[in-house]
C-alpha cells in the first residue's frame, strides 16, 4: 500500500494525521480527567450544593448529548468532520471556562451552571460521531483495530494523569483551577486539530430527514448493533448513575472524601490503559460476544462500594473492569467501522451515541433522588443488579453470539477521497 495525503501506507507512529489526532484527543482528555472529578465536588461545595443539586447539573450536561447527538451525526457526514471536531472543542473550552470563572469567583448561580453544563454537553453531541467517521478516513482498514486501540492507550493514559492529579488539585488549589486547566486542554485541542487535512468522500445533497432514515436503516438491519446498544442504555444509565453521583456521594459519606474516590476512579483508568493496549493487538473470532462478554466486570466495583468494601479492594477490581472496558471499547468501534459504510459511519454512529445515552440524564438526575430515599448503599446495588440483567439479555441475541471477524462485507470497501477540507 502506497503513500498518500492521508497517511495510508505509512506506519500509525509515522502518520502526521494520525499523530495530530492522537496528540489532540490525549491533550483534551488529559483536562477532562480534571473535570470529571473537579465538576463533583464543585458543585457538592457550594453552599446549596447536595445529591440532588449533582444529579441535576450532570443531566444538563448528559441532556443535549441525547437530543443534539443525531444531529452531529448527519452534520458529520455532511461537512469535514476534523473541522467540526474542532469547533465542537472551542465550544467545550468557552462552557468549561464560564463554568471555572463561576466557581472561582464564588458567585455560581444554579441556572448558570446548568446553561453551561448544557453548552459542554452540546460540544460532545457535536464531537462524537464526527471523531467515529474520522478515524477510518485517516487509517485503512486492516490497522482500524490497532489505531482504535492506540487512541484509547492516549486517552486513558491521559486520563490517568489528569484522575491521578486532579484529587490533590481540588484539595490544594480549589475545584475552580482544574476546571480552568480543563477549559485550556480543549483549546489546545481545538488548534491541533484545526490543522488536520483530510480528504473527505464527495458527499450526497439528500436532506437532513433523508439523511436520518438513511442512517436509521443502516443501524436497524444489524441485529447486534441494536441489541448492543439497547444493552449499554440500561448500563450507561447504572455506570453514569454510579460515577457521576453515587460513587462520589458514597466516598464523601463512608471513604473519607475526593482523594479516596480519586484513587478508585485512577485505578480504572489505569485498567482502561492496559486494556486498550491489550484489545490493540487481541485478536478473536467472535468479537461482539466477547465485547458483551466483557461488560459484566462493571457490576463488581459497584456492588463492593454498596456493601462499603475497603478502598484498596474497589480499585483493584476497578482495574479489571477498566481493563474488560476498553476491550469492549476497540472491538465493539472496530467492529462498526468496518461492517457499516463509511459514508454513512457518523450517523449510525449518533444512533449508537443516541440509544446508549437514552437513559443517561435519567440514571443522574433520579440518582441523587434516590439514594436520599432509600440509601446510597441500597441505590449502589441497584445499579449492580441492573448492569448483570442488561448484559444477559443482550446474549439471546443470535447475532451478538455468532458475527465472525472474517465475515467483512463488500460495503466496507472506503470510497476513494475526492474532495480536500
Amino acid at each position: 500500500m502506497t503513500s498518500s495525503p492521508n497517511g495510508f501506507g505509512l506506519p500509525l507512529w509515522r502518520d502526521r494525521q494520525f499523530v495530530l489526532l492522537l496528540s489532540a484527543r490525549v491533550i483534551s482528555v488529559l483536562g477532562n480527567g480534571f473535570a470529571r472529578v473537579a465538576l463533583a465536588f464543585a458543585v457538592l461545595a457550594l453552599p446549596q450544593g447536595n445529591g440532588g443539586l449533582l444529579s441535576l447539573v450532570l443531566a444538563c450536561q448528559a441532556l443535549p448529548q441525547l437530543v443534539l447527538i443525531l444531529v452531529g451525526g448527519v452534520v458529520a457526514d455532511r461537512m469535514s468532520r476534523s473541522r467540526l471536531m474542532a469547533l465542537s472543542d472551542a465550544l467545550g473550552a468557552g462552557a468549561y471556562t464560564a463554568l471555572a470563572v463561576m466557581v472561582l469567583s464564588g458567585h455560581a448561580p444554579v441556572v448558570a451552571m446548568c446553561l453551561f453544563a448544557m453548552a459542554a454537553g452540546t460540544a460532545t453531541a457535536l464531537f462524537a460521531p464526527a471523531m467515529d467517521g474520522l478515524v477510518p478516513l485517516i487509517v485503512p482498514t486492516d490497522r482500524l483495530q490497532r489505531a482504535n486501540g492506540l487512541l484509547r492507550v492516549g486517552r486513558n493514559g491521559s486520563m490517568l494523569l489528569g484522575l491521578a492529579l486532579s484529587g490533590v488539585t481540588v484539595a490544594l488549589v480549589g475545584a475552580g483551577w482544574a476546571l480552568a486547566l480543563n477549559a485550556a486542554s480543549f483549546v489546545v485541542s481545538a488548534v491541533l486539530t484545526a490543522r488536520l487535512r483530510v480528504l473527505t468522500p464527495a458527499r450526497g445533497k439528500a436532506s437532513g430527514w433523508a439523511d436520518l432514515r438513511e442512517g436509521w436503516q443502516e443501524f436497524a438491519s444489524r441485529q447486534w448493533l441494536w441489541a448492543v446498544v439497547a444493552q449499554y442504555a440500561v448500563v450507561v444509565a447504572a455506570n453514569n448513575a454510579y460515577v457521576g453521583v453515587l460513587g462520589p456521594l458514597a466516598a464523601d459519606q463512608f471513604l473519607g472524601g475526593s482523594r479516596a474516590w480519586s484513587v478508585i476512579v485512577a485505578a480504572q483508568a489505569l485498567g482502561t490503559i492496559v486494556g486498550a493496549g491489550l484489545a490493540a493487538r487481541v485478536r478473536v473470532n467472535r468479537p461482539i460476544l466477547v465485547a458483551v462478554l466483557c461488560t459484566f466486570p462493571a457490576a463488581v466495583p459497584v456492588a463492593l462500594l454498596s456493601v462499603h468494601a475497603p478502598v484498596w479492594l474497589i480499585a483493584i477490581v476497578m482495574f479489571g473492569g477498566g481493563i474488560a472496558s476498553d476491550v469492549f471499547g476497540v472491538l465493539w468501534a472496530t467492529t462498526i467501522q468496518r461492517r457499516v459504510p463509511e459514508q454513512a459511519l457518523s450517523r449510525v454512529s449518533s444512533y449508537d451515541w443516541f440509544g446508549s445515552l437514552a437513559f443517561a440524564p435519567l440514571g443522574l438526575l433520579v440518582a441523587g433522588p434516590v439514594a436520599a430515599a432509600v440509601g446510597t448503599s441500597r441505590a449502589l446495588a441497584a445499579c449492580a443488579a441492573l448492569i448483570v440483567l442488561a448484559t444477559t439479555l443482550t446474549l439471546f441475541s443470535p447475532q451478538v453470539r455468532s458475527l465472525r471477524t472474517s465475515e467483512v462485507p463488500p460495503s466496507l470497501d472506503v470510497p476513494s477521497p475526492t474532495t480536500a477540507t
